[in-house]
């Protein structure tokens, strides 16, 4: 049984929020590969898409998106919409995916972090922020991707931790036994 405690979420979205915040300003444009930085805000909306997700979710979504772009040389507004739609598609059951351990979180934010990726650098190339498909799919998206995933991995593992999916079985078992288990009868 999920209980949901809202006063929770808010502490943690907003330290949170505020971790990622100094991490994008201060660490991001200082870590590169190739042409590619973290995305810390894409880390954070991603986060909290899977452990909160539903209204909360999609915000943290948009306010990330609308720090990434106010902090970047990119156009106001377009980080924002692919958070917001990106938290909306991932938070959409309105579950803790969390708990279901790290893999299902990984698989999750791998495939919607790449989608965002694409979309955002192929949008740049079209404002002519880039000079070939080349250059933005292997010079800064794949570069964007896999900095970004390896960045989600200790937030992932707190989430987890923090949320007590780290502590059960792989089927969600208790930490007694499976469920023929009759030790506590």
């Amino acid at each position: 049984m999920q209980v949901k405690d809202n006063n929770r979420n808010r502490t943690a979205m907003v330290t949170m929020g505020v971790l990622c915040f100094v991490l994008q300003v201060a660490l991001a444009p200082n870590v590169a590969l190739g042409n590619g930085r973290i995305n810390f805000a894409l880390v954070y909306a991603a986060c909290f898409a899977l452990s909160v997700g539903g209204r909360e979710g999609v915000i943290c979504g948009f306010l990330a998106g609308l720090v990434f772009d106010l902090t970047t040389t990119g156009p106001v507004g377009l980080m924002s919409l692919l958070l917001t739609c990106m938290a909306y598609l991932v938070g959409l059951e309105e579950r803790n995916r969390m708990v279901d351990g790290m893999a299902d979180a990984m698989a999750s934010f791998g495939i919607s972090s790449l989608v965002v990726t694409v979309v955002y650098h192929l949008v740049m190339l079209l404002m002519g922020q880039a000079g070939s498909i080349a250059d933005v799919l292997f010079l800064r998206t794949l570069p964007t991707f896999a900095l970004t995933f390896v960045a989600f991995l200790p937030f992932a593992y707190f989430m987890t931790r923090a949320s007590g999916g780290a502590s059960r079985g792989s089927k969600g078992l208790g930490k007694h036994g499976g469920h023929y288990d009759t030790r506590g009868l």
